[in-house]
């Protein structure tokens, strides 16, 4: 799967954690992350598309699977989707985000799994979900 992009997405009730995953020298690389909301996912997708132009969908068996499902299929008809199992990735994110955020001052001091971070982390959830996709082949 070297050199495919890959759009992941992490399905909520009220916001979807979204992100562009491209593998780089073995190696997985979130090249956009951002959270939009549900009802605007079909937009960001269709924005995305022309972006970044992904080979693979990745949905996580998550909250509201199936509706990210039915809008993925109907936005972006003809793409490949595979759905993720989403154990854990909320907690993974959590770690993930400091990765991309070092931590600073008293944060420095506590262990990440300790914290909390200071934004949503569901484009991190979703990378995750590209992450094991990128491993399941």
């Amino acid at each position: 799967m070297r050199g495919r992009r890959i759009l992941a997405i992490d399905p909520g009730n009220a916001k979807c954690g979204v992100a562009v995953v491209r593998e780089e020298d073995g190696k997985p690389r979130m090249v956009h992350g951002e959270i939009v909301e549900t009802p605007q996912l079909a937009d960001a997708l269709l924005r995305l598309k022309e972006e970044h132009d992904f080979d693979l969908v990745v949905i996580g068996n998550g909250t509201t699977s199936r509706l990210a499902q039915e809008v993925v299929r109907q936005t972006l008809p003809g793409r490949s989707v595979l759905i993720v199992d989403e154990k854990d990735t909320t907690i993974r994110a959590r770690e993930r985000y400091w990765e991309y955020h070092p931590r600073r001052g008293w944060r420095r001091l506590l262990p990440s799994s300790l914290q909390v971070p200071p934004e949503p982390v569901d484009h991190y959830v979703a990378l995750i979900l590209a992450e094991r996709a990128l491993h399941a082949e």
